[in-house]
C-alpha cells in the first residue's frame, strides 16, 4: 500500500497525470489529484500530443481482434492508425473511449483506423459487455493480451495513444487521456499520418 501511496502522490507532483503506470509487469490505477476527473469530468485537448521526430518503426508486436486472430502491424500496411490502448477498469480510459468513437466515426472515409486494444484479462466478452453497457458504437473490439504490445511499444502507462503512418512509423504519441472527438483532433491525425 505505501509503494502505491507514493506513486499516487508522484504522479499528482508531476502535474497530476491522468494515466496508468506499469509496475513490475502490472498496470497500477494513479488517481488524479488534479487534471479531467478533478474537472468535471472535462477531457484534456490533444496539445499533449507529442510528435516523434524523426518518425520510427514500431517494435513488432501484436494485437488480437475480436475473434482471437492476431495482427502486427504489417496487416495494416497502407492505413493509418490510431492505437489507444486502455482497459475497462481504468477511470481515465473510460472517460476517453466515446472521443475515441467519435474519432473512428470521422475518419472512417480516410483509411485511418482506430484501434481501441484493451488488455482486460476477460477478453474480447469482457470488452464486448463493456461495449453495450456503454453505448459505445464503431469501435472494434482489439485486445493487447496481458499488456504485452503496450510494453514492446514503450507505452508507460494507460491510457496511451500512437498514431502510426501508412508506413507502420510512429508519428506521435499522447499519454493520458484526450478528447479526441474534435475536429482538431481529427485533422492533427490526418496531418500525422500524411
Amino acid at each position: 500500500m505505501r509503494r502505491r501511496a507514493l506513486l499516487i502522490v508522484g504522479a499528482a507532483a508531476a502535474g497530476g497525470s491522468l494515466a496508468v503506470a506499469w509496475r513490475l509487469g502490472k498496470p497500477v490505477v494513479h488517481t488524479p489529484l488534479t487534471g479531467p476527473a478533478a474537472e468535471g469530468g472535462r477531457l484534456a485537448g490533444i496539445a499533449a500530443l507529442q510528435r516523434s521526430d524523426p518518425p520510427a518503426a514500431l517494435a513488432a508486436a501484436a494485437l488480437v481482434d475480436g475473434e482471437g486472430v492476431a495482427h502486427g502491424l504489417a496487416d495494416f500496411a497502407g492505413s493509418g492508425l490510431v492505437i489507444n490502448l486502455w482497459a475497462t477498469w481504468c477511470v481515465p480510459c473510460v472517460a476517453e473511449l466515446p472521443a475515441l468513437a467519435v474519432l473512428a466515426a470521422g475518419l472512417k472515409d480516410s483509411s485511418i483506423r482506430v484501434l481501441a486494444a484493451s488488455s482486460d484479462r476477460g477478453g474480447a466478452a469482457a470488452v464486448e459487455a463493456f461495449y453495450r453497457q456503454h453505448g459505445i458504437a464503431g469501435l472494434a473490439v482489439w485486445l493487447d493480451p496481458k499488456g504485452e504490445a503496450a510494453r514492446i511499444w514503450g507505452a508507460r502507462g494507460i491510457p496511451t495513444t500512437i498514431i502510426v503512418d501508412r508506413e507502420g512509423r510512429e508519428r506521435g504519441r499522447l499519454e493520458g487521456a484526450a478528447d479526441w472527438a474534435s475536429e482538431a483532433a481529427a485533422a492533427a491525425v490526418r496531418g500525422l499520418v500524411g
